[in-house]
């Protein structure tokens, strides 16, 4: 039985995954950031925990806390993160900073964090990346962006945290059903404004947004393949689950570059003047 942390779990994959390593019989500490949603966790058996992933205090907190009850820590999921949606100039550089904040920034803290506890363990470190950081799309950007970012940082922490006996597991999801289309589209609809070049494109741009539910994998068969790459030894590196997920890197890599572009641009609208 491992001490698992994942973080984001009040919905979607996150909660997906805890329930899924607890039912496989191991003690999972579920992390969310509200209030409600961790008395939910805690009523559902977990050990939940109020976090906000960029609140380094907190952090600090949780680690002395995993390290007092369990001495280390055997897996981490970096789960948490959300998706902006709309044209990257209209958001502009704090719209892309808030998505950077979460989904990358916050992923080295909680690790550095969490990384004497994993050091004792000789844990595992799985950070939830998205096939979008290999197949980018308009009106993604800042999205897709934070999301290849974190495909950089699997791949230099994979080789930094080895030498401690640190595995690092990069995992990149296709269309899994989640609220993450809703979400997306909030974000899309309060950063698209009546005076933007792209107004006459919202359709295309709520489409994008909504992207990730054409064709789903649902929530549990995502995390129920998940445990079984963290079970498996040795650990596999990268990790590509759920619908989408094996075609979109292949077109990314063999597709012609502008016959690519001619795609994506005839799919959202791009390939008329505005």
């Amino acid at each position: 039985m491992s001490i698992v942390l994942i973080t984001g779990c009040s919905s979607g994959i996150g909660r997906a995954l805890a329930d899924t390593f607890k039912n496989a019989g191991h003690t999972v500490w579920a992390t969310a950031r509200k209030p409600e949603d961790v008395a939910q966790l805690q009523a559902a058996g977990f050990v939940g925990r109020q976090l906000d992933v960029n609140d380094a205090s907190a952090l600090e907190s949780l680690a002395e806390a995993i390290e007092s009850t369990h001495g280390g820590l055997d897996v981490l999921i970096n789960n948490a993160g959300y998706g902006a949606m709309g044209p990257l100039l209209d958001g502009g550089v704090d719209a892309m900073q808030r998505q950077f904040e979460t989904n990358v920034f916050a992923l080295v803290g909680v690790t550095r964090a969490l990384f004497p506890a994993l050091r004792r363990n000789k844990g595992l470190v799985v950070n939830i990346g998205s096939v979008s950081g290999v197949l980018v799309t308009p009106f993604a950007g800042a999205y897709c962006a934070s999301k290849a970012a974190v495909h950089a940082l699997c791949d230099a922490l994979r080789l930094e945290l080895s030498p401690m006996g640190i595995r690092v597991m990069e995992v990149q999801p296709g269309a899994i059903a989640t609220q993450f289309a809703d979400n997306a589209q909030a974000q899309a609809e309060q950063i698209l404004a009546a005076n933007s070049p792209w107004w006459p494109l919202r359709e295309q741009i709520h489409a994008r947004a909504r992207a990730s539910q054409d064709r789903p994998t649902s929530a549990v068969v995502f995390a129920q393949g998940l445990l079984a790459a963290v079970e498996k030894r040795p650990t596999p590196p990268l990790v590509r689950l759920g619908n989408g997920s094996r075609a979109l890197p292949l077109l990314a890599r063999w597709l012609p570059r502008g016959l690519l572009d001619s795609v994506l641009k005839k799919r959202f609208g791009l390939s008329r003047p505005l």
